[in-house]
C-alpha cells in the first residue's frame, strides 16, 4: 500500500469551499487510502482538471482518471468513449455527422465517441455535468472545461504534490481494452509509454492501474512494476471472457478459487460496494460477505467503489428523506465498511471521506 502524509484539506458545504485545516489537524496517514472517483465529481463536471484538483485539495490521496482514446491515439480522460452525455457535443452542428450508433461490449451504443474525434477537434468541446437531476450545482460550470489527455492529468498531480508537499496519486483506468483493441487503438501500450515517460513505472511510484477486464491487465503485469488492481462488478463477466466465450463471472472470480488467480497478475480488487455488503431489492443492507477477509487471505488489498453521499446511492438504511438529490447519512456507511477492513475507497465526496477516515 501506499500510505502517504496529507497534507492540507479544503471542506466543502453546498458545492462552497469554506475552510481549509492544517495537515495535522486534517489528516490520518494510516487506514484507508482515498481515490477521488474521477476527482470531485460530486462538486465539479466529472473528468476535468478542475475536478482533479478539487479531489488533491480536500485530501484524496489518488486521483482517477478513466482513459480511453482519440482518433490519432491520444489517451484522454472520459468515463466512456461516448461523450454525448459529459460534454456539449450534441450542440455543435460541425459534429453532427459524427453521431453513429456502435456495438461497445456488446450493446448497441448512439452517441458520439472519441475515438472518432482527433484530439485537436476534441479539445473544442467542453466538459458538462453527467447527472444533472441529482447534481444541479455542478451545472454552474457546464462549458469552462476542457477534456483533458492523460498527460495534462500527470502534470497536474506533479504540480499539485508540490504545492501541497504531499505526493498526490494517479490510478487510471483502462476503459474497453477489448474494443479500443478490435479498433486498432489500444490503450495498453499508451499507458506503458506514458507512465515510462513520466518516471512513474517502478517499484514505489504512487500509481495503480485498474481494469475490469482479466486479459489486458496480465499484459500490462509484464510490462509494468506499480500495482495492478482487477475491478469486479456487481453482476456480469469481464467482456474478454465474454468475448473469448469463457463462461466465468465476476462471481467466480469472487471464490477464494478466484481470488487466488487474480492473485497471479494483480495486486488487488476494486470491489464494488454490494460485493462486500450486500443490498436487498429495497436497497436495504444485509450481512456482510467475506470477501475482504478472503482477498486478504489471498494477499490481494480491496478497494471499494463508489462512495457517494446523495440519498439516491446511499443504502435505504442511511438515507434522510425522499428526496434523491439530499444528503444522507453518509458517514454511518464510511463506518460500516471501514470495519469491513477496506484498504481504500473511491469517492466523489473526498472530502467527506476524508473527514470519516480521521474520525473512525
Amino acid at each position: 500500500m501506499f500510505r502517504r502524509g496529507l497534507a492540507a484539506a479544503v471542506l466543502v458545504f453546498a458545492g462552497a469551499v469554506v475552510a481549509s485545516l492544517p495537515s495535522a489537524e486534517a489528516h490520518d496517514d494510516k487506514g484507508p487510502i482515498v481515490i477521488g472517483h474521477r476527482g470531485a465529481s460530486a462538486y465539479r463536471p466529472e473528468h476535468t482538471l478542475a475536478s482533479y484538483e478539487l479531489a488533491a485539495r480536500m485530501g484524496a490521496d489518488f486521483v482517477e482518471p478513466d482513459l480511453v482514446s482519440t482518433k490519432d491515439g491520444q489517451l484522454v480522460a472520459r468515463h466512456e468513449n461516448e461523450i454525448g452525455g459529459t460534454t456539449d457535443v450534441s450542440t455543435r452542428t460541425q459534429f453532427s455527422d459524427r453521431q453513429k450508433t456502435k456495438v461497445i461490449d456488446g450493446t448497441p451504443v448512439t452517441g458520439w465517441f472519441t475515438e472518432d474525434f482527433t484530439l485537436a477537434e476534441l479539445k473544442t468541446l467542453r466538459a458538462k455535468e453527467r447527472i444533472p437531476a441529482i447534481r444541479p450545482r455542478n451545472t454552474l460550470y457546464d462549458g469552462r472545461f476542457e477534456v483533458p489527455t492523460f498527460q495534462e492529468v500527470v502534470d497536474l498531480t506533479k504540480r499539485l504534490s508540490r504545492e501541497l508537499h504531499r505526493e498526490i496519486g494517479i490510478y487510471p483506468e483502462t476503459k474497453h481494452p477489448t474494443y479500443f483493441q478490435s479498433i486498432g487503438l489500444a490503450l495498453e501500450p499508451k499507458l506503458v509509454d506514458a507512465l515510462n515517460r513520466n518516471g512513474l513505472n517502478h517499484r514505489g511510484a504512487k500509481v495503480y492501474v485498474q481494469s475490469f477486464e482479466v486479459a489486458n491487465l496480465k499484459q500490462l503485469n509484464r510490462s509494468l512494476r506499480v500495482p495492478i488492481v482487477q475491478l469486479i462488478n456487481a453482476s456480469g463477466a469481464p467482456y474478454d471472457f465474454v468475448a473469448g466465450g469463457d463462461k466465468r463471472t465476476y462471481s467466480d472470480m469472487v471464490t477464494p478459487a478466484g481470488l487466488k488467480e487474480i492473485a497471479t497478475y494483480a495486486d488487488g480488487i476494486g470491489a464494488t460496494k454490494d460485493r462486500i455488503i450486500p443490498r436487498d431489492a429495497a436497497g436495504f443492507l444485509q450481512q456482510p460477505t467475506t470477501l475482504v477477509q478472503d482477498a486478504h487471505k489471498a494477499r490481494l488489498i480491496v478497494h471499494a467503489w463508489t462512495f457517494r453521499n446523495e440519498n439516491s446511492f446511499l443504502p435505504a438504511d442511511f438515507r434522510s428523506s425522499t428526496d434523491p438529490a439530499a444528503y444522507g447519512r453518509a458517514f454511518e456507511e464510511y463506518d460500516l465498511f471501514f470495519k469491513q477492513g477496506i484498504d481504500g475507497l473511491f469517492a466523489d465526496n473526498p472530502d467527506t471521506a476524508v473527514e470519516a477516515k480521521i474520525k473512525r
